[in-house]
């Protein structure tokens, strides 16, 4: 076939920069730049890229054409401009006036809780708190951002907890921008590590005060002189030493200087003069997002200004409703939420983004116009994304081969996660994964379970699916194993990074295979004393045994992992029960049975490498 050749025409480009959007065609291209589609069509054709008027072009393309011709251009997610009209329709008059804030009253800080990863910062947190937050969280790391209140004397606190593991950057940094103090928590045994001084970056960016909590000061090795003059180095001087950053030795082992912590926080916020007012529309920020089952999308939120009511219209980027209930960070259902108040809300039409702002409509028809305008502009940029993922691909066992055979290998990957902070924070750190010869492409990004249409997916993009505290149903994997879809599950982070890594680097070996051996359904809960929640099930797939490993699944996401400690059919003690059948299933430690929920066994087995 015959290319035909493309030359610059000489109709000149227009001046200055010309804003284009991400995904555009080459239709809505050419005009802007006093070209035609078939210019742009002609000249991608020349440069091996094979596209029609109407596809959408990726920002690598648009770039290339802009360049030829000369223009300069500059690029931006649909829907960026009338996004500036949307904020117009929603905003308040008096945001900027600082005349008006002055008489504002006082509101509760904002504590942000920071440092390296095992240093101590949920522990402390738990101990202010008196409650136990560290059970169940999957090696030891916070995954998700969590939001607290609590009473000093009178004064309500609001403390944000981040997550420690660095993979966690951009929810860390969110938690940030949300702030009015930063607690940067370092161990005295351990001093400054690296999350410690990217933990202060992010302070410090937000331009927030730091007090420093040198935790740990009841083991042998600390030694809090130290961690004082590392801090120093860096620019965090201790007021005892004349400077301006409040040290506080503590040790949320044992309670000793959490109360002058407190205290001192409380200090730092009378400074701050922080204000804002309990009157009108609310506006302020999402913290978290999740599919809850039978309660629907469920947004943890900080309220920045205004009073949240039930009833409310809410609009929270493309998610909007009318709030249908309101929970406090002790679980119970609350009227309103004022300034500083973390609450969920229930009633959005969608799982919002982390990080989103949030705000109370004028009224419904407003709201519902100003998510149903955003999620026209989300879907649209989608494609751009959705087109630069489908081409090529590769299977993780055989990304090293293309590598080694000179080509440049596209891993296409499919990820779920169980809440968007945690989707978020898994995307943003295999990014960073990428070299120029080993691409990275998102075909779906989502919350919640692994589904069939996500192996569909898979298997007409050539992608692998990737589930962080999630798994796939039944359903799902049979398509799978018919589909040669690979599906990987994971509930540590720092796993899921290793085998990607692993994999361009061709060290991936999997020496075990994980086989689910029965499924399980559970149809009622029976309650015996000195014993505790028994599960009596109908066995839908496969072998139930006793002593197997097992997780718990409740709506496709993973709640407890381990052991089944007694199994029985009618009275007996069994071995195992196999599908069609009833039994009751005891498990080792976990009593927070439901109706509905599924009870997963599974097998690892070794394989031989071929």
């Amino acid at each position: 076939m015959n290319v035909p050749t493309y030359s610059a025409q000489d109709t000149p480009v227009p001046e200055g920069t010309v804003v284009i959007e991400r995904a555009s065609t080459a239709q809505d291209l050419g005009p802007k730049l006093n070209r035609t589609a078939a210019d742009v069509v002609r000249f991608l054709l020349t440069n091996g890229e094979m596209v029609t008027a109407t596809q959408s072009l990726s920002d690598e393309m648009i770039l290339l054409f802009a360049e030829e011709i000369g223009a300069e251009i500059k690029l931006v997610n649909p829907g960026e401009e009338q996004e500036v009209e949307l904020r117009k329709l929603l905003e308040f008059d008096d945001e900027d006036d600082e005349d008006i804030i002055a008489t504002w009253p006082l509101r509760p800080p904002v504590i942000t809780v920071m440092g390296h990863v095992d240093h101590g910062k949920t522990l402390l947190l738990d101990r202010i708190r008196s409650t136990n937050v560290v059970e169940g969280e999957a090696g030891g790391i916070t995954q998700h951002i969590g939001a607290y209140q609590i009473d000093r004397d009178g004064r309500m606190i609001t403390f944000l907890d981040t997550p420690g593991h660095e993979a966690f950057t951009a929810m860390r940094a969110r938690g940030a921008d949300a702030t009015d103090i930063v607690v940067l928590v370092v161990a005295a045994d351990d001093g400054v590590m690296p999350q410690t001084l990217e933990a202060l970056d992010h302070a410090r960016a937000a331009e927030v005060p730091i007090v420093v909590a040198i935790n740990k000061i009841d083991r042998e090795a600390s030694d809090p002189q130290r961690v004082m003059s590392q801090l120093a180095e860096r620019g965090l001087i201790p007021e005892a030493w004349g400077g301006d950053t409040i040290m506080v030795p503590v040790s949320a082992l044992t309670g000793e200087g959490i109360p002058e912590l407190m205290d001192n926080l409380l200090v730092v916020a009378e400074i701050e003069d922080l204000r804002a007012t309990p009157e009108g529309r609310a506006a302020g920020l999402v913290l978290e997002a999740h599919l809850d089952i039978g309660r629907g999308p469920v947004a943890t939120v900080l309220v920045e200004r205004g009073t949240v009511s039930v009833g409310d219209p809410l609009v929270a980027g493309a998610a909007w409703g009318r709030v249908r209930a309101l929970l406090n960070d002790k679980g119970e259902s609350v009227r309103t939420a004022g300034p500083s108040a973390p609450v969920q809300v229930l009633g959005l039409s969608d799982v919002a983004s982390a990080g989103d702002s949030f705000i109370i409509a004028p009224n419904e028809k407003l709201a519902a116009k100003v998510a149903s305008t955003r999620e026209h502009w989300h879907r649209l940029a989608s494609l751009g994304r959705d087109a630069a993922a489908a081409t090529g691909g590769a299977k993780l066992e055989d990304i090293f081969k293309q590598i080694q055979a000179g080509e440049t290998a596209t891993l296409n990957l499919i990820v779920k996660a169980d809440v968007n902070g945690s989707l978020e924070a898994v995307t943003d750190s295999l990014k960073k994964l990428e070299r120029p010869d080993v691409k990275l492409a998102f075909v779906l990004r989502g919350v919640g379970g692994i589904t069939e249409n996500d192996v569909q997916l898979a298997a007409a993009s050539n992608a692998t699916i990737l589930g962080f505290n999630v798994r796939p149903d039944r359903k799902a994997r049979e398509l799978a194993d018919q589909e040669k879809v690979e599906i990987r599950t994971y509930e540590i982070i720092y796993k899921l990074l290793e085998d990607i890594e692993n994999a361009m680097l061709g060290l991936l070996e999997p020496e075990t295979e994980e086989i689910v051996t029965g499924d399980a359904q559970v149809r009622d809960i029976f309650r015996i004393p000195r014993i505790g929640a028994i599960a009596g099930c109908m066995v839908t797939n496969g072998v139930i045994t006793r002593g197997s490993r097992v997780r718990f699944l409740r709506e496709g996401t993973v709640i407890w992992n381990g052991s089944i400690q007694s199994l029985r059919r009618f009275k007996d003690d069994v071995r195992e029960v196999a599908t069609g059948f009833e039994c009751g299933i005891g498990l080792s430690d976990f009593q927070d049975l439901k109706e509905g929920d599924v009870i997963e066994t599974y097998e690892i087995r070794e394989i031989p490498r071929t």
